[in-house]
């Protein structure tokens, strides 16, 4: 394996031996070049109205529209100048952009009198429209068209190519487009009944019909043909499309004292979806108050989580610089070709049970242990590396640049891929602290310690043969990404128009295996099967993310009843986490592991907040 020293880091330049034709080993990359784990630019703008007015006497018409608007961008990997010399002779970074809308409106009716029954009857429309697209990016394939008729070769002679001169592409495009909407129709019914029980039994019960829909937009022509725009290849017509379903449900819930300490919570709910079947959930909860001090407390119920249009339908292909990687539709060809099969829903047991103590006035005390199986985890498996995940790029309409290692080019799909155990414990505490003229005190503590483990992996058949569909990385994703335990100490402090507020968070450690990819020298050999380690899908680089603590504290200031001023900082000590080793650094400036859901990579964030009450 070829030395890397500090020094080669410092002056920025790769390892001997990385890289491709893509990425040569004759072009040295400054350190600041790459800016893809840079935090995106984005703007925000957002609008709530809710309204309410009685209609009739205990009746009451009730509504609540909700609008958000969203554009941000972001970095991908730097390509360096030899790429396209002629338009980007200094290189040049491709920015990802996504334009979202999201909006909802909710109309109701509510009344206390309905035959000794109150009620709620509600309707809700809502839907995410995203616009994603390409800056500041090329279509190399354009870029070379020559002047041939379409119609005689039209894989490779774009129609705006044509339309615009030989050698041509825009820098900015529509990559594609997304949209998921719901329409919800919902009646609560509720009542009080005396049942004979030290305090009277609470029903509820009720409808629901939810209308689903997702839809895919194909991108603008130069996005997808003739190998697409660097960094992120647009969809084409063939995987657009539109889908929907219906889903009926009905439920109950039922909650009752059989003694005055003791409250026993009932609740079932059948839901039949027109594309996955009919399930039947319930829930039975109880607790005891043994004394004002203490309590008692259980929870038994299952789930049901059926697979979402998106996870059925979605596809995506990232470009880089030395790799591609593709995200196949699990309904398609090419995915049920490397072993996908149709998504079944996820389904869950979970038990838990716990305390309740306050040993003395104000101090309170929650502990939990739970235990949570999930059978039929919905995971991104399936990876394929190699001729077959070109090949099902090619059967999906994907061109694949020339001049990649065969290995850099790899898919996924979603499958129902594992079976999964988690346990845990929580343990809250609060305690009000009266200062009296030096204000109020409020102290508060969690701690949440838990583990996944896998209980089975599912395989699939791809070629004749039997392959897992986790490997030793993406079961990380799931078992270890996390922390084990995560601390949090708060206190919050009011004194006249001053407040305070110091939170100090503790996270465990988190491991994953790392992929050797572009910075890992060429002659580097797995152990395992004799292969290169470059891209290999078999041999990875065990990392861990050593603990960390993470400081955040806000200071306001109320100017008067309405109006609240406050400045804070969040990560105020810009904690960060570890750094991977340099061969296991993807182009230079994955320094991180993006996979661990650790501290933030992005460091310190700091703000200012005005609060306005009208």
């Amino acid at each position: 394996m070829v030395p890397y020293t500090e020094d080669h880091r410092l002056l920025g330049y790769k390892p001997a031996g990385a890289g491709t034709s893509l990425y040569t080993d004759s072009v040295s990359v400054p350190l600041n070049s790459n800016k893809v784990m840079s935090t995106p630019k984005e703007t925000r703008e957002n609008l709530s109205i809710d309204f309410g007015k009685p209609l009739s006497d205990g009746v009451e018409g009730y509504g609540l529209i909700t609008y958000a608007h969203r554009q941000s961008e972001s970095y991908q990997n730097y390509r360096t100048p030899d790429t396209v010399p002629t338009i980007y002779p200094y290189g040049f970074s491709p920015l990802e952009t996504i334009k979202e809308n999201d909006y909802a409106a909710t109309l109701g009716l509510k009344g206390d009198n309905l035959f000794g029954f109150s009620w709620d009857a509600s309707s809700t429309y809502g839907a995410d429209e995203d616009d994603i697209g390409n800056k500041n990016s090329i279509n190399n394939g354009m870029l070379s068209t020559k002047c041939i008729d379409r119609r005689q070769n039209p894989q490779t002679t774009s129609a705006y190519a044509s339309s615009q001169g030989c050698g041509w592409s825009p820098t900015k495009t529509r990559a594609e487009s997304y949209r998921m909407a719901q329409w919800t129709n919902n009646l609560d019914i509720r009542r009080s009944i005396n049942t004979g029980f030290a305090t009277s039994t609470i029903l509820v019960f009720g409808a629901e019909h939810r209308l689903e829909t997702y839809e895919i937009k194909a991108g603008d022509p130069p996005s997808y043909e003739a190998g697409g725009m660097a960094g992120y290849v647009g969809l084409s017509p063939q995987n657009a499309g539109h889908w929907n379903r219906n889903i009926f449900a009905g439920y109950v819930d039922a909650d009752f004292h059989p003694l005055k300490k003791w409250n026993i919570d009932f609740a079932g709910r059948f839901e039949h979806y027109s594309d996955v079947g009919n399930t039947l959930n319930g829930k039975f909860s109880t607790r005891y108050d043994i004394s004002h001090h203490i309590a008692v407390r259980g929870t038994v119920s299952n789930g049901f989580r059926a697979p979402t249009l998106a996870e059925q339908h979605f596809s995506s292909i990232n470009v880089g610089a030395t790799t591609v990687s593709g995200l196949l539709p699990v309904s398609s060809n090419a995915a049920h070709i490397l072993g996908a099969s149709p998504l079944k829903p996820e389904r869950s047991f979970n038990a838990s049970g716990g305390i309740v103590l306050e040993p003395i006035k104000g101090f309170h005390i929650e502990a939990d242990a739970y235990q949570i199986n999930i059978r039929n985890r919905i995971i991104a498996g399936g990876s394929t590396n190699g001729s077959n995940a070109i090949s099902a790029l090619d059967s999906l309409g994907f061109v694949i640049p020339s001049g990649l290692d065969p290995n850099a080019v790899s898919t996924y799909y979603f499958a129902n891929g594992a079976n999964t155990r988690t346990r845990g414990l929580d343990v809250k505490a609060d305690y009000l602290v009266h200062l009296h003229e030096l204000g109020i005190l409020s102290l508060s503590a969690s701690l949440d310690i838990n583990k996944t483990i896998l209980t089975h992996v599912a395989s699939t058949t791809a070629n004749g043969v039997s392959v897992p569909l986790l490997n030793a990385a993406t079961a990380g994703y799931i078992t270890s990404s996390y922390p084990r335990s995560k601390l949090i100490l708060n206190a919050f402090w009011e004194v006249g128009k001053w407040n305070i507020n110091l939170r100090e968070t503790r996270y465990g450690s988190t491991t994953n295996m790392l992929v050797y990819q572009d910075w890992t020298p060429s002659s580097a050999i797995c152990e395992a099967n004799g292969k290169a380690l470059r891209y290999s899908n078999t041999c990875f680089a065990k990392f861990k993310n050593t603990p960390r603590w993470m400081t955040d504290i806000e200071v306001g200031y109320n100017i008067n009843s309405k109006i609240h001023l406050a400045v804070g900082a969040n990560n105020i000590f810009n904690v960060r986490p570890r750094r991977v080793n340099q061969i296991n650094n993807n182009y230079g400036a994955r320094i991180y592991d993006a996979n661990s859901a650790q501290v933030p990579m992005t460091g310190a964030f700091y703000y200012g907040r005005v609060s306005v009450k009208i």
